[in-house]
């Protein structure tokens, strides 16, 4: 699209936006039930889109893309009137006859910048919380999924008057367009570096933004710790999605007493959730793609530079550039210098260190950013405490990994690197909603009014008072 065009989107939702400030919240309940319903019966439209452009099974697709952006549907619908709903606040000694109150009303025009690796869920999810906040919304969805980013501009044109909701498409010339203009509120996520570009454009409007980003999650898997169940959750979270997750699994700490027994029955369930009918990882269909070749050269290029520096292969290896095929891999032996230890992977390889201190695990993740998740696998309390206590991150999973984006009421998001902002449910829509006080000061003589100047001494005792006081 052109600028002049972006231009005439952007300014046709001013006047929309500022009628949705006084419509009834049953509009937005509307449009949010309508969406639900427009989901549920172009199914098939959403699966074939998403194989095209990730060879993602249709399983994968309806618990990773479809559910969560159904759950958050329902969720919004059951509580958007009490989040709504204006909060009356105490108004104490000190504010006797005022009345105070928190207004949540709409930010305006938001811009909504969604990634490829869950095209459809993060790109609709946020439009969720968007439109309970009553917002209207642009909506960009990522070149490198073609497919999807058309489905999702032809879903969005079958529901929505260009004036609420619309599409851009397109890759940086256009983002760089959208990011030039005055949006009340920016929705970005992906990498990080590519969200402080997003937060430096915002800047220059003053726009407030959310990032949600990403970095390395750790996952440590302490002595005590049941290591086939601590197995079994990993690879799931690691290798969903060919490993093009954000809270996935990065990076692994495993006690040295439990390292044989853990690749054992990693390798177990690697074959059991993702080539179940035994017919190779290659062939199977419930294996999902890297998303284009640039992004498969890359993990190849930062495993084979692992493997130079003294990595060794412990699980898989193998690949095929043409294909986008990476197998399930877990590495050991890694060396603390090696990029695969320090970067985002974002593909289904799995760096493995062995410690025997807690305290040196605790101390690289404290030394590094702050991660979007860290798990931990132990049935040590002591262990559970001291890790929650002594190191920073978006989320903590004890147990299990990736469940705590789908919780309704968990807030979701980074912490400094690895993003600004919540996300999810009532998280969401507060994100999207200016949180406006209101007070409200009776007529006549009030309680300030003992602090006009000139002050006296009796002031100055009043004022002392309440300063030791109130």
């Amino acid at each position: 699209m052109t600028s002049s065009s972006i231009q005439t989107l952007f300014d046709s939702q001013k006047n929309k936006a500022t009628a949705l400030r006084s419509a009834p919240i049953s509009e937005r309940k509307a449009q949010l039930s309508k969406l639900k319903r427009w989901i549920l019966d172009n199914k098939s439209r959403i699966y074939e889109a998403l194989y095209q452009d990730l060879h993602k099974p249709q399983l994968e697709a309806d618990i990773s893309e479809i559910f969560p952006v159904m759950a958050e549907i329902s969720h919004t619908l059951q509580h958007l009137s009490e989040w709504t709903r204006e909060r009356r606040v105490s108004s104490g000694l000190t504010y006797i006859g005022t009345q105070g109150k928190i207004k949540y009303e709409p930010k305006g025009r938001c811009l909504i910048i969604a990634p490829w690796n869950y095209p459809f869920q993060l790109t609709v999810g946020p439009l969720v919380s968007c439109l309970a906040a009553g917002n209207t919304a642009i909506l960009k969805p990522s070149e490198n999924t073609p497919t999807t980013s058309r489905f999702i501009s032809e879903m969005v044109r079958e529901l929505f008057d260009p004036s609420w909701v619309t599409v851009v498409e397109g890759a940086i010339d256009e983002t760089q367009t959208l990011l030039s203009l005055p949006f009340d509120h920016i929705f970005f996520t992906g990498s990080t570096p590519v969200g402080k570009i997003v937060m430096a454009a915002a800047a220059k409007h003053l726009t407030s933004v959310t990032l949600e980003l990403g970095g390395k999650s750790p996952v440590i898997i302490d002595e005590s710790a049941n290591v086939d169940d601590a197995a079994k959750k990993i690879i799931w979270g690691r290798f969903t999605n060919n490993g093009q997750t954000c809270i996935a699994p990065d990076y692994l700490f495993v006690h040295h007493t439990q390292l044989e027994n853990f690749l054992a029955s990693a390798k177990k369930h690697i074959r059991k959730l993702f080539d179940p009918s035994s017919v190779g990882m290659r062939q199977s269909s419930g294996y999902a793609r890297i998303v284009n070749p640039r992004h498969t050269q890359r993990i190849i290029d930062l495993m084979e530079s692992a493997l130079q520096e003294g990595a060794k292969i412990a699980i898989g290896g193998t690949y095929d550039l043409e294909s986008r095929f990476i197998e399930p891999t877990l590495l050991i032996d890694i060396p603390t210098d090696s990029s695969i230890w320090k970067e985002e992977i974002f593909g289904p390889i799995m760096p493995i260190q062995t410690y025997d201190s807690l305290e040196n695990v605790i101390e690289h993740i404290r030394a590094n950013d702050k991660p979007l998740s860290l798990y931990l696998f132990s049935k040590d309390r002591r262990a559970q405490e001291r890790v929650t206590q002594e190191t920073t991150a978006g989320s903590m999973v004890i147990n299990d990994v990736v469940l705590q984006y789908a919780h309704p009421n968990l807030p979701f998001g980074g912490v400094n690197q690895s993003g600004i902002g919540k996300a999810h449910g009532h998280y969401g829509f507060l994100e999207f909603t200016n949180q406006k006080s209101v007070l409200k000061q009776r007529v006549g003589f009030t309680n300030a009014m003992l602090f006009y100047p000139p002050i006296g001494n009796f002031k100055k005792k009043v004022l002392d008072f309440m300063t030791r006081y109130f």
